[in-house]
């Protein structure tokens, strides 16, 4: 039976190894592959309607990812998000969105401001709809506006490095917890510094707002840990 998290478009224009790769990428990213689950080629290979071939090749791509780890005597399983983790990434994530909001301060445009305005009337309607992927995009989207405006290269690379994990962690935090009315509020005052080009403020409500995300995570983190004691 295929099963629907698993879904292989094949009228991608790509090799079937590289759709079936996809497939699994963005369910390991959306969560509907949970950190822990275990990746059975078989099953995977039953569920998605290929063969156990393109499901291999996906797997040993996903491990250099470091989205898959191999444990002994059990075979692979999705890499579970610990505290150490989601501490290392938004540490650096926080420095950069700090120092993203002070270069946009000087840079950002009135298109891009309108764009940010655009943004978040867009994540209200998919917070009325209960569409979390909806607002994951679109939280995705009010950040990396800011981070194009900076017009540095180098810093936008390096959060594209990180986006991957920064998207797992953004939607546990929207999946488990109602929390899009402070998401909301903070890109509010976010925008407001901005367009004041009041630069000491934005680096400090764009540091707390990554942290408030961290602290939701870990609180996640733990409320799971007891579930499975």
């Amino acid at each position: 039976m295929i099963d629907e998290r698993l879904k292989v478009d094949l009228n991608q224009y790509l090799p079937l190894r590289d759709v079936v790769f996809n497939t699994l990428r963005e369910a390991i990213l959306r969560g509907d592959l949970e950190p822990g689950e275990r990746l059975m080629e078989k099953q995977l290979a039953d569920s998605m309607g290929v063969s156990r071939t393109p499901i291999r090749e996906a797997i040993r791509k996903l491990e250099l990812e470091g989205l898959v780890v191999m444990i002994p005597r059990k075979g692979a399983q999705v890499v579970e998000i610990t505290e150490k983790d989601i501490e290392d990434v938004l540490e650096v994530r926080a420095a950069l969105e700090a120092l993203a909001v002070r270069l946009a301060c000087e840079k950002m445009s009135t298109e891009e401001l309108e764009e940010l305005r655009n943004v978040m009337k867009e994540f209200q309607q998919a917070a009325e709809r209960k569409d979390v992927y909806g607002m994951v995009d679109k939280d995705v989207e009010f950040h990396d506006i800011i981070f194009k405006s900076t017009q540095n290269e180098k810093l936008i690379q390096i959060v594209n490095n990180l986006r991957e994990q920064i998207y797992r962690f953004r939607v546990a935090y929207l999946r488990r917890f109602n929390r899009y009315k402070i998401i909301q509020q903070e890109h509010q005052e976010i925008l407001q510094v901005i367009e004041k080009n009041q630069v000491e403020e934005a680096e400090r409500v764009a540091t707390i707002h990554i942290q408030n995300q961290e602290k939701a995570v870990i609180q996640l983190i733990r409320e799971e840990e007891k579930e499975n004691k």
